[in-house]
Order: C-alpha cells, then sequence, then structure tokens
C-alpha cells in the first residue's frame, strides 16, 4: 500500500514533465513544419530553377543519401570522410583549447605572455589560411584536419580561461585547508566549475567546425561533402546541390543534439542548481 501510495504521489510530477517535454517537441517540430511549408508553397508560386521544392529536394535526398543506387558508395565516400575529418578536428582543438586553458587561466603569468599571441593568432580567418596549409601539408586528410583544428579551438579556449578565472577562490582555499592537492584540487574544483564554460564553447566550436570541413574540402580534394556539393554547382545538379546542403544541416543538428546529451548527463548537477535558482 505504501508503494503504491509512492508511485501515485509521483505520477503527477511525472506526468508534468512529460507534458512540458511534449510541448517543447511539439513547439520545434511545429517551427520547422511551417519553414517547410512556406518553402514548398513559395517555390512552387516562384517556379525558379535554383530554388527546387522541398518535394524535389526530398526526393533527391533521398536518391543520393539513403536509399538510392549509390547511396551506400556516396554515404562511405563522401560522408563518412567528412565526418571523420570533423571529429578529428574537433577533438584535437578541444584536447587543446582546454588543456591550454588551464593553463592560461591558472596563471597570471602565463596569461601576461600568451595573451598578445592568442589575440593575434585567432583575429586570422583560418580559410585565408588554406595556401599555407597545403604548402605544409598538402592535400591529405591532416591538412584539412589541422586547419579545423586552428579554427575552432578559440572559443574552446577563451571559454575555458573564463570558466577557469571565475572559479571561487574559497573553493581552492578550502580545498588547500583540507590537504586536497593540487592536481585533485584541479580534477575536483577547477574543472568541474568551469565545465559549464567549456561545453559553451564547444557548441560555439562545432558550429564553426562543420562550416570550415566544407570549405577545406571545397580545395584540392576529391571527396567528402564540401567537394560534393561544389561539383553539384559546377555542374548545374542543382538538386543535388541542395541535397547536400540538406545533409549538413542534419549532420550539423544530429551533432548538436548529441553534444547537448552529453552536456546534460556531465552538467545534471549544474541545471539542477539553476533550475533550484
Amino acid at each position: 500500500m505504501a508503494a503504491t501510495a509512492a508511485t501515485t504521489a509521483r505520477a503527477p510530477g511525472t506526468g508534468g514533465r512529460a507534458g512540458t517535454l511534449a510541448r517543447a517537441v511539439a513547439l520545434r517540430l511545429s517551427m520547422i513544419v511551417a519553414f517547410i511549408v512556406v518553402w514548398q508553397l513559395v517555390t512552387s508560386v516562384i517556379d525558379s530553377f535554383f530554388f527546387p521544392t522541398v518535394t524535389e529536394i526530398a526526393g533527391s535526398f533521398w536518391d543520393i543519401w539513403v536509399a538510392g543506387p549509390e547511396a551506400g558508395q556516396n554515404l562511405s565516400g563522401q560522408f563518412v570522410p567528412s565526418l571523420l575529418r570533423l571529429l578529428g578536428g574537433l577533438g584535437l582543438a578541444a584536447v587543446a583549447g582546454i588543456a591550454g586553458g588551464v593553463a592560461i587561466g591558472r596563471s597570471r603569468t602565463v596569461r601576461e605572455y600568451v595573451e598578445p599571441l592568442t589575440e593575434f593568432l585567432r583575429a586570422i580567418p583560418p580559410p585565408a589560411l588554406i595556401p599555407l596549409f597545403l604548402v605544409l601539408l598538402g592535400i591529405g586528410d591532416s591538412m584539412k584536419v589541422l586547419m579545423i583544428a586552428f579554427g575552432v579551438v578559440w572559443p574552446i579556449l577563451l571559454n575555458t580561461i573564463d570558466g577557469v578565472q571565475s572559479v571561487e577562490q574559497l573553493y581552492l582555499d578550502t580545498g588547500r585547508v583540507y590537504g586536497v592537492t593540487r592536481s585533485e584540487r584541479l580534477m575536483r574544483i577547477v574543472l568541474p566549475a568551469a565545465a559549464p564554460k567549456i561545453f559553451a564553447g564547444l557548441r560555439v566550436s562545432l558550429s564553426i567546425a562543420v562550416i570550415l570541413m566544407v570549405i577545406s574540402e571545397m580545395v584540392a580534394t576529391t571527396n567528402g561533402l564540401g567537394f560534393q556539393i561544389i561539383q553539384a554547382q559546377r555542374s548545374f545538379k542543382v538538386l543535388d546541390m541542395w541535397a547536400g546542403i540538406v545533409l549538413l544541416g542534419v549532420l550539423g543538428y544530429l551533432l548538436n543534439t548529441a553534444l547537448l546529451a552529453v552536456e546534460g548527463r556531465v552538467l545534471h548537477w549544474h541545471h539542477r542548481t539553476s533550475r533550484r535558482a
């Protein structure tokens, strides 16, 4: 009886959370559906070669990337290389940005020496360095991965520095009083406290990584989504070009959703605290 009563007592709260989630999902889907309907109506009226209807783009997308005769070959030869380059560049930038951000944020001396160079390098547009990367690294995947890493490391680095600097000194002093070692203070106090801003930097970097992946594949390469899109554009295969653009949007959405899921699991304590506040 007690268990039944407890279950019954928890049911309204559970139903409320489920209803809120359902409404949020419905709102997001309604915006997407509205955009698709407007696109379909407008393109049906203007009848432009360069702006096909949603149904035409969906048919091309299905044939090229899902169930067409060459869909499997396109996925393995175009999509997978792009995904590996994007994840490789983003992973390299995450390691370098978090490690460098912790080192710079924890030391005022290091920050004073490194800050001018950091501000200079992050002001350089990554596409402007393509000729330099081609000369030094050739046209292989290493050029594309390093270009992506160079372009996306700065939001991670700067957010990590800001997060490390914003750690309450009281927490560090308390850990020091209780005999917590330097490495334990870093792992148990500094990084958890800076994690919300680190994840914010990762989300910004993810969108930039998709852009740089496409740009790097439009120059001196023979595969990848960027290569596929630019080749379709040069061949006036507008439907194929739009199918590639849609795939990029789907890829970015799925990667951002996965990152949000990881953030929600890692920072569940932070989100609970924010809701209570």
